[in-house]
């Protein structure tokens, strides 16, 4: 079956075609109709599975038709350098941006990492920091994301803090010549990892002074840890270099929980457009209701939340 007869029919049968501006084949002509997004949301792989297969190309290829022009893959580092070129080699082709993979130096929320100082972890980060470089190279990415890991409760938290800046220097140093960022994002997993605050990392992003060291702000994280989505943004919004999604509760795509989406996403919009800034809008969060039918449903929630005033 042709890849624009598919979307069609994957689309009559959820009635997506009459609600939204999904890709679809009209009834006199086979063009394929794209979402027209304001913004660059990045799905991830897994996201579209059951319409699109497990292939990772084909998924690839469904988000594009979908009309999103980002992709991000926390896992990209521990693909095949094979799989890696070919992702970057597809994602060129299709005009998409490569968001964020995740550093993958530590193995949290297990560990103290960088807040101990420990020598062999600051050792084992700058290698896999070189190794990203590498990596980032393949697919054609900017950003990486770096979690420090856990509170070592056995030092004061300046100390503590002093050592993650040190590391995030070096870290930095590497970074630079290749134009790429590490992304901090704080968290709200549980209570024992080390960067969970807007303020704290945005402190942390301006002490390191780096162009390649910059806060990822997860608004899903961020709204369980302190609320006030808009004015935290405000605030850190020169050391933020990368936005992900996800609703609260339940951390699933935008309309599925107490977030105003639409409003935040127009927020950002009009900042970054009036700045001259362009973000990638990683969406890490899960699916609200399963199958095919809650693939397009997610795809449906995207559209009615980027449809904000300009």
């Amino acid at each position: 079956m042709e890849r624009r007869h598919f979307l069609k029919n994957t689309a009559l049968t959820v009635g997506a075609t009459s609600l939204f501006n999904t890709s679809f084949a009209t009834e006199n002509t086979s063009k394929v109709v794209k979402n027209s997004f304001k913004l660059k949301y990045a799905p991830h792989f897994g996201m579209f599975e059951n319409n699109a297969g497990k292939d990772l190309i084909d998924q690839l290829k469904f988000m594009a038709d979908q009309g999103f022009t980002a992709m991000e893959d926390n896992g990209m580092m521990g693909r095949t350098t094979e799989m890696q070129t070919k992702i970057g080699e597809t994602m060129a082709k299709l005009g998409m941006t490569m968001g964020v993979f995740v550093h993958n130096f530590d193995n949290w929320p297990v560990s103290t990492s960088l807040t101990s100082g420990n020598k062999e972890w600051r050792e084992k980060f700058i290698k896999q920091s070189h190794a990203a470089v590498e990596v980032a190279k393949r697919v054609n990415a900017k950003w990486i994301t770096v979690v420090p890991g856990n509170y070592d409760r056995t030092l004061p938290i300046g100390i503590q803090t002093a050592h993650v800046i040190e590391t995030l220097r070096q870290g930095a140093a590497i970074f630079e010549p290749h134009g790429l960022v590490m992304v901090l994002e704080a968290l709200s997993d549980t209570p024992d990892l080390f960067l969970r605050y807007t303020d704290q990392t945005f402190m942390i992003c301006k002490a390191v002074n780096s162009p390649s060291c910059k806060f990822l702000f997860d608004m899903y994280h961020m709204q369980r840890n302190e609320g006030n989505i808009i004015k935290n943004i405000d605030l850190v919004w020169d050391e933020t270099g990368y936005f992900q999604i996800g609703d609260n509760p339940g951390r699933k795509e935008p309309t599925s929980g107490e977030m105003n989406y639409k409003k935040i996403f127009q927020h950002i919009y009009k900042k970054a457009k009036a700045s001259g800034r362009d973000f990638v809008f990683g969406m890490e969060h899960g699916n609200a209701q399963p199958g095919k039918e809650g693939e397009m449903a997610l795809i449906k929630a995207y559209v009615e939340s980027d449809n904000f005033e300009i």
